[in-house]
């Protein structure tokens, strides 16, 4: 295949997204995510212009939630591939069902055989066996795995593959024709074209750098942690009924636990686990008993807890000023 990246789609080609950045914006909103005004014109581009969007950025900045709430904002369904080192084709694309393909073959062996008998030469007999060896791959065996079955899809989807930079570097050159093309090519069946193009969502960790022929056919948004005050509007929206001072407090003390050099920082939905938790046992402010016992909702590494607990005065007065 030529490495080239694909022109994508013509604004406006597709008539069923939102007619605004900042309607989608609003939509997404109502699906319980709060963009930044970039990421949403992001989105929102990716779809004008029929191209797969890369969303980069550290774990737990909400870039898996982004695909759903944009599926739900939309109406669409979300296809999510989950990926993973050694993954390949077979779990991504298609494979063909060898449990049926066996019971078939035994149902047709006799009606081969007859087949076979009234042959006059080995020729004509080799045409027979091709012809029943072309029955055996066809669409009646076929399973759609999340790539076949977005691009097959009767309604428009949202194709989110998640975590691409876990999968193998082969497996970037793999995907490289459904980015550019929104089309696969199975040997046996041909090229299948998107019936409707989906919106591709592509996620990564940055655990491995992506290659540049994947990068230049997405459009980028990099996700970062969010500021104080759009993190409390998510925590707002999301746990309804919270104590306005503990809110404050909560991302305060998640902000202020992010600036250090912990193995892994806590994320959002980590941070409205631990409110979540912290309502339901009636906490209506920060103190460092509550904080201490809860800590595990936090931090999910034993050396980050014992990192944090001697600095858990000054983290508390700081969320204090903060709230």
């Amino acid at each position: 295949m030529t490495d080239h990246a694909g022109s994508g789609g013509r604004i406006g080609a597709n008539t069923s997204i939102p007619k605004s950045a900042k309607d989608l914006e609003v939509a997404l909103a109502g699906a319980r995510y709060l963009p930044d005004p970039t990421t949403a014109l992001s989105v929102w581009l990716a779809l004008a212009m029929e191209r797969p969007l890369l969303l980069e950025g550290p774990a737990g900045v909400g870039k898996t939630d982004l695909a759903r709430a944009t599926a739900e904002a939309l109406g669409r369904t979300l296809i999510r591939l989950q990926c993973y080192e050694g993954l390949d084709e077979s779990k991504a694309l298609y494979e063909w069902d060898y449990a049926k393909q066996m019971l078939y073959t035994q149902l047709l062996r006799d009606a081969v055989a007859r087949d076979l008998a009234g042959t006059g030469s080995v020729a004509e007999a080799a045409a027979i066996v091709e012809k029943s060896e072309a029955t055996f791959f066809s669409e009646r065996f076929l399973l759609a795995r999340p790539l076949l079955a977005a691009l097959r899809s009767d309604a428009p989807v949202v194709l989110l593959i998640d975590e691409v930079d876990r999968a193998d570097p082969e497996f970037e050159a793999f995907l490289l024709e459904v980015l550019s093309e929104q089309q696969v090519t199975i040997p046996e069946l041909g090229t299948i074209r998107a019936t409707h193009p989906p919106l591709v969502l592509l996620t990564t960790n940055a655990t491995r750098e992506m290659t540049e022929a994947l990068r230049r056919r997405c459009l980028h948004a990099f996700l970062d942690y969010p500021p104080p005050s759009r993190e409390l509007a998510i925590l707002r929206l999301s746990v309804p009924g919270l104590e306005e001072r503990l809110a404050a407090e909560v991302v305060a003390f998640v902000q202020g636990l992010r600036t250090l050099e912990l193995r892994k920082l806590p994320a959002i939905s980590e941070t409205l686990d631990w409110a979540r938790a912290l309502a339901l046992l009636g906490g209506r402010a920060l103190g460092p008993e509550l904080v201490r016992d809860t800590l595990g909702l936090l931090l999910k590494h034993q050396h980050d807890k014992e990192d944090v607990e001697p600095r858990l005065a000054a983290l508390l007065a700081e969320a204090g000023r903060g709230g």
